[in-house]
């Protein structure tokens, strides 16, 4: 068999396309070249460069402070080292035990922290790609509309949007979910019951956000396909759904108790917040200001979480799937996709306001706006659903043609010119393995922000606590502990006398400087008033990463 012949059966899922490794190994090929390409320069700079965020420090913090809990004290896990003396740190946002423990053994084989925190940030994109390959996939038996469907979940102008937060590229729970769903729903065995609710519990173990999503479109979708079936093969397949559900629950309940006690310490997310993260019907005509094709290169286009826009292409298959095969399980996704986007519309919408305001879960939920992530998958869906409505008119030149073709109209309209990218460190900065070689002690690090502009240089100074895993006073998160913003307020006349004070008695130890940090001039003024002050010890000037900083030992009184 040739090389062409065996592409052309892959595509139209024949011959040694059935076979499921030959199908996944030419998707994962196809989605990694993509990823790449739309990434492009991230491919080769891999071990030294990601987005210019302050989350991308919060997630190599998170990557290294799991592999340091695993191998020391893992009972500790939630219990992260910054925000000191609080406890449950971890839980101030996503934890990422999923994430965490793929990137443990290779933090642990010494490689590089940015190159392990990339392969998993790229991973979690490719992996969303093979989750819905596999979804439509089986549900339309055609890889080219497989291929055209994880391109649009993967891709999408919303992943960019997200590029920095590494929990919401890990999506590729949520079409294996409704993999397993409908393999339960045709066979009605156990298994794929709970393989379903597995995927749920993952989900929710890589993105408690989409974990919650995930559960309400699920349930919907579901529901909708059950009502479609003969009794008999209904009632078995909900036993063996509940059955899944039932264990999707236990093992979430027990992942959420941490949650739950810290939710009485940090409370809800205010309704105005929420609002400003409620996405608006436009924000599905806004594609980040980079999209090659329909971006301006204008920072303020649309703001931040809520730049959604699908692109034309997938709407255009979408809508011919559905006016050529008015199939049940496309219109099953059509009810999801409508769903989604009401749900993403916040405490703009009806139905995630009826959520808010009766179940708590949803009040400690910041930006509504994320339902986005299942309009896409549904819409990835039914764009799949039209391309193989398409193809089936279609002799098998056209086919090939078209199959090239659709995939190549994605890229195009998801292409970014370019990813703009900065370096972030891979070794300890001198400071740091100071820190890492002095006895124990707690950690407070200067300028600190106000609360009127947080977080301020807290992300930097979270990651680089990964150096040395000293309890550290300062932190970033998605939630901010009333006792750090007290703190804030309490320290903003560093070095005063009383500053000194309120540090000694909580405990700090080592006070490290920043001068370049502060406004102009400022910082000469800071390190000047310390000198005087006298109740700081200095240790030494070393660099920081970023430039030179200055160490000093709190004197007790």
């Amino acid at each position: 068999m040739t090389l062409r012949t065996v592409a052309a059966a892959w595509w139209r899922g024949e011959g040694p396309g059935r076979s499921t490794a030959w199908s996944l190994g030419g998707a994962l090929l196809l989605f990694t070249a993509a990823a790449a390409l739309l990434t492009w320069p991230q491919a080769i700079r891999l071990g030294s460069h990601a987005a210019p965020h302050h989350d991308v420090y919060f997630n190599l913090w998170r990557l290294t402070w799991m592999a340091h809990a695993l191998r020391t004290a893992p009972a500790t896990f939630f219990d992260g080292n910054v925000f000191y003396p609080e406890v449950r740190t971890l839980t101030f946002s996503d934890a990422m035990p999923i994430e965490g423990l793929v990137a443990a053994p290779m933090l642990w084989a010494g490689m590089p922290r940015v190159l392990v925190h990339n392969l998993v940030l790229l991973g979690g994109i490719i992996g969303s790609a093979m989750g819905m390959f596999v979804l439509v996939r089986r549900l339309t038996a055609n890889a080219t509309a497989a291929v055209v469907a994880g391109l649009v979940f993967a891709f999408a102008p919303f992943r960019f949007d997200h590029y920095m937060h590494m929990e919401l590229q890990w999506a590729m729970w949520m079409p294996l979910a409704f993999w397993a769903m409908h393999r339960t729903l045709d066979s009605g065995r156990w298994l794929h019951g709970l393989q379903t609710g597995g995927f749920v519990v993952l989900q929710m173990l890589s993105s408690v956000y989409y974990g919650i999503f995930l559960v309400t479109v699920l349930t919907l979708g579901g529901g909708l396909l059950l009502l479609g079936l003969p009794r008999g093969q209904a009632l078995r397949a909900g036993r063996a759904l509940a059955a899944g559900g039932a264990l999707a629950a236990l093992l979430c309940g027990v992942y959420a108790q941490p949650y739950l006690a810290t939710k009485k310490t940090v409370g809800e997310r205010p309704r105005g917040e929420i609002l400003r993260y409620s996405a608006r019907p436009s924000d599905y005509l806004q594609a980040t200001p980079d999209n090659y094709l329909y971006g301006d290169g204008d920072a303020d286009l649309g703001l931040s979480e809520r730049r959604m826009f699908p692109g034309i292409v997938p709407l255009a298959l979408a809508i011919v799937g559905l006016v050529l095969v008015p199939s049940r399980p496309a219109l099953v996704y059509l009810a999801v996709l409508i769903a989604a986007f009401d749900l993403s519309l916040g405490i703009r919408g009806y139905s995630y306001t009826f959520l808010y305001e009766h179940l708590a879960l949803f009040g400690g939920l910041r930006a509504p706006a994320r339902y986005g992530i299942l309009v896409l998958m549904s819409l990835g869906v039914l764009a799949g659903h039209g391309v193989a409505a398409l193809t089936r008119s279609l002799r098998a030149p056209a086919r090939g043609i078209l199959a090239v073709l659709l995939p190549c109209a994605l890229l195009l309209e998801y292409r970014v010119s370019p990813l703009e990218l900065v370096r972030y460190d891979n070794v300890t900065p001198p400071i740091y393995a100071l820190l890492a070689a002095l006895p124990p002690g707690v950690v407070a690090e200067f300028p600190m922000p106000t609360r009127t502009n947080l977080p301020g240089p807290d992300a930097f100074y979270t990651y680089m606590s990964s150096f040395h895993w000293r309890p550290l006073v300062n932190g970033y998160s998605g939630f901010y502990p009333a006792s750090y913003l007290r703190r804030l307020d309490r320290l903003q006349r560093f070095p005063e006398a009383a500053t000194l004070d309120a540090m000694g008695r909580e405990g700090v130890e080592y006070v490290i400087v920043h001068p370049s940090l502060y406004a102009a001039g400022e910082g000469a003024a800071i390190v000047s008033a310390i000198q005087q002050q006298g109740r700081l010890r200095y240790l030494g000037n070393f660099s920081d990463g970023q430039d030179m900083a200055i160490a000093f030992q709190l004197q007790r009184q």
